[in-house]
């Protein structure tokens, strides 16, 4: 094989739980098969199931901090009940509510991993990044970005956290839980105008938060040059006047060409591209220190999914992440055809004449 993955486990640290394939969802695109193929993407790279760290269940306590309590409790008796549809996307099965606390746990745990100078990555599910304070939404019970970066301040007591929300969809309920903070700065590109509907270029926090949320919408059919342009252009200077003391990353992968979901035309090598900038700013800001951290989110075509993750994983080893020949080792041999991609000339400019970049 030319291009293993052998002893990346030593490099970045892969959490993982089979409990996550017990949120039996039935007929639906956030389904167990993702992280089934995630976990035989990594066997075929030379990375087996046994060299992934299972997580342990998150902190209560902590959860409670992101999470009214009161909903918490509701979600586990759901699940005890036999479970149900929370709302018309989401559904709660009776293993659901110990997938959902290992998933935050996995989030923590990738955050304490980066904290001790290895990158983490939690392969989760279900996801996260739509949880609100006091409900599930988008197929995701629980907001695991928000609590990884709720626990590096509180248990790591950092003081500056920038999330790099990726997930073609709005990270909703992560900018409702940081908008009127400023140790949280929550970094989102997103197709706009598309589900939850939220995250417009003028949503730039309240109060205390203002100018701490920095929303980028892209129209439908953006791909890896424009979204290439938007971490050169937005996230890196955002990033280097921050000074942020880690990076943790709603790892989404439904902005791929081939999603079923989503509209945009992101390939393997895009994503490659966008973790290995991530990593080289983590790397550049000296507070940093390089640590990154990531949650999965969504991905919704299951080959397309798996081979972005595994690229994503690539980018991290140390001395990668340089050349776009390393990135076409990882896609997918038979991804759909790049179209011509719409112009984000305007929409960056607009989003750096709102933030003074």
């Amino acid at each position: 094989m030319s291009n293993p993955l052998t002893g990346v486990d030593k490099e970045v640290a892969l959490f993982y739980h089979p409990a996550s394939l017990e949120h039996d969802t039935g007929y639906h695109p956030e389904s167990p098969d993702r992280l089934r193929a995630i976990i035989a993407e990594l066997e075929r790279r030379g990375v087996p199931e046994s060299k992934l760290v299972r997580p342990e269940p998150v902190d209560l306590e902590l959860l409670a901090e992101v999470h009214d309590p009161r909903y918490i409790a509701a979600v586990e008796k759901v699940a005890q009940r036999g479970g149900g549809y929370w709302d018309m996307d989401t559904y709660i099965s009776p293993g659901s509510y110990r997938a959902a606390v290992l998933a935050a746990g996995a989030a923590t745990a990738a955050v304490d991993s980066a904290m001790a100078g290895r990158t983490g990555f939690a392969l989760v599910r279900p996801p996260g990044h739509h949880a609100l304070h006091a409900s599930a939404m988008g197929f995701c019970l629980f907001n695991n970005v928000a609590v990884a970066a709720q626990h590096a301040i509180r248990t790591h007591e950092l003081e500056r956290v920038l999330i790099v929300d990726w997930d073609v969809h709005h990270g909703n309920g992560t900018q409702d839980y940081f908008y009127e903070r400023q140790d949280v700065l929550f970094f989102s590109v997103h197709q706009y105008p598309f589900y939850p509907g939220t995250g417009a270029a003028g949503d730039i926090g309240l109060g205390a938060g203002n100018g701490y949320t920095v929303n980028v919408p892209l129209r439908g059919g953006v791909g890896d040059e424009g979204y290439g342009k938007v971490f050169d252009e937005v996230l890196a200077p955002v990033a280097l006047h921050y000074r942020p003391q880690m990076i943790v990353v709603s790892a989404g992968y439904d902005a791929h060409i081939a999603d079923p979901i989503g509209g945009m035309a992101v390939s393997v090598a895009g994503f490659y591209g966008m973790a290995a900038k991530v990593k080289r700013l983590a790397e550049d800001i000296e507070e940093c220190e390089g640590r990154v951290a990531a949650v999965l989110e969504g991905g919704y075509n299951v080959e397309a999914l798996a081979a972005s993750v595994v690229a994503t994983i690539a980018a991290w080893q140390p001395g990668k992440g340089s050349s776009a020949a390393e990135a076409s080792e990882y896609a997918q041999p038979d991804a759909p055809t790049r179209r011509r991609e719409p112009d984000t000339s305007h929409i960056i400019g607009e989003i750096r004449k709102i933030h003074g970049l």
